[in-house]
């Protein structure tokens, strides 16, 4: 029988206009730990982007949906099944806007807080014990409306704490990777 793979998923939306977006950083965050690794993201066969790799002993995935955030289940759920991902060797990286910049929060499960992509994975995979980090983008301008301020660049005088901020998720990963999701969360949150 072959082992499940551990597989980490950047949420994200594609395309030039959301790079860098408080949005995206989930995606930066797995662009991030595939240039540490010198893996590169290749198309998948599904709806997303995906490097196959090893850590020591264990096959890891790094993933990026090709779908919009709110849809972020679909390709999470085509990815679980084509490579039978176990759920508890799933980790989602997301952004926060609950959080404030800069901070980091590793969860083995619950609700989605709102974020239209974990809301749809949830809803997809009929399950939310899976775990997650989210990474902080909020700040104390945030508008009523969300949607915009996601979709928005970080201000330059945030660039700082955000670069930080992705080597420290990166870390987290990595930390979940080899040492288990409670450590990571003992040394994380």
């Amino acid at each position: 029988m072959v082992e499940s793979p551990y597989a980490v998923v950047g949420l994200g939306n594609p395309g030039r206009r959301y790079h860098a977006t408080r949005h995206n950083v989930g995606f930066e965050v797995v662009a991030r730990l595939a240039d540490r690794w010198g893996a590169a993201l290749a198309g998948g066969r599904g709806e997303y982007r995906v490097a196959s790799l090893r850590r020591g002993p264990r096959r890891v995935l790094l993933a990026q949906p090709t779908t919009f955030m709110n849809l972020s289940g679909q390709a999470v759920q085509g990815l679980k099944a084509f490579y039978r991902v176990e759920l508890d060797r799933l980790l989602v990286v997301s952004d926060d806007v609950n959080l404030p910049l800069g901070t980091l929060r590793l969860r083995r499960g619950g609700t989605s807080g709102g974020h239209k992509g974990l809301d749809d994975i949830i809803l997809r995979l009929g399950r939310d014990d899976f775990a997650r980090l989210r990474i902080g983008v909020g700040n104390d301008r945030m508008p009523t409306d969300l949607t915009g301020f996601v979709l928005e660049p970080f201000e330059a005088a945030e660039r700082p704490v955000v670069d930080e901020m992705l080597v420290r998720a990166a870390e987290a990963v990595e930390t979940w990777l080899e040492q288990g999701l409670d450590e990571a969360m003992n040394r994380y949150n």
